[in-house]
């Protein structure tokens, strides 16, 4: 569940040099550039897109709800929300969006909450995320 270390890496030296990054959304639409999106493990079946990647605490939450809905962790991935474009999604069950905007264009189990911090110590923000799951049983 962690995102790439070298793309991380990356962005902090960027930032510390008070360099902007900019992302294209639509690179297919520059002529000569050829957008290859990037492959999930074929085991991912949730895709974890928020700002923050989980940590201490947080992470055990995060597993707790994986394993409510029959997950293992190893079976989830994050990344952050301007990446989502830049992966083939075909075989992902849930995509959760935590603590970002929803991308309507996805068509599979969608959840949506605030970012797991504070998610984690919130039970009428847990009550919501689990009734969203459970929505999808039905």
């Amino acid at each position: 569940m962690s995102e790439n270390p070298t793309t991380s890496r990356n962005s902090q030296y960027l930032n510390e040099m008070g360099i902007s990054e900019w992302y294209l959304k639509q690179p297919e639409l520059l002529q000569g550039v050829c957008a290859n999106k990037a492959e999930l493990p074929k085991a991912c079946r949730l895709l974890l897109v928020s700002p923050l990647l989980p940590s201490g605490s947080v992470a055990s939450m995060f597993e707790k709800v994986l394993k409510s809905m029959r997950l293992e962790l190893s079976q989830s991935r994050h990344i952050l929300p301007h990446q989502l474009d830049s992966f083939h999604l075909k075989g992902i069950e849930w995509i959760w969006f935590a603590g970002c905007d929803v991308n309507e264009a996805v068509k599979t189990r969608v959840l949506s909450s605030p970012v797991l911090s504070e998610v984690a110590d919130n039970t009428q923000l847990k009550r919501q995320l689990w009734q969203q799951i459970c929505s999808y049983e039905e």
